[in-house]
């Protein structure tokens, strides 16, 4: 079993910045590969960014590719959304997990395969 901690949410303007981050315990950290998911009020959740086991592999949904920067330190089993030039509608609480398999654009359709999750901590970008 692996247990998921996320921390760094908070309140934010728009254009600044935050960092999240995702401490694992409880398993090889390593084996895994990880990513984060949002839901923002009364919208499903979608898939935001996934990292490999190795941190070698990245994917990025459209709407934060170029914005969003994940990367994990499997030392540490931590992983890590760096948050830049955020915007109103990246308001949402904010979930990690950590799967078997490096999906990629299957994020995207919803085959995430994640068998663990996170609580969340909510990000809240205002005006």
């Amino acid at each position: 079993q692996v247990q998921l901690v996320e921390s760094g949410g908070g309140l934010v303007q728009a254009g600044g910045s935050l960092r999240l981050s995702c401490a694992a315990s409880g398993h090889t950290f390593s084996n895994y590969a990880m990513a984060w998911f949002r839901q923002a009020p009364g919208k499903e959740r979608e898939f935001v960014a996934g990292i490999s086991w190795s941190g070698v592999s990245t994917f990025y949904s459209d709407s934060v590719k170029g914005r969003f920067t994940i990367s994990r330190d499997n030392a540490k089993n931590t992983v890590y959304l760096q948050m830049n030039s955020l915007k109103l509608e990246d308001t949402a609480v904010y979930c990690c997990a950590a799967g078997p398999v490096f999906l990629g654009s299957g994020w995207l359709i919803g085959a995430n395969g994640m068998e663990h999750w996170g609580k969340g901590t909510l990000v809240t970008v205002s005006s």
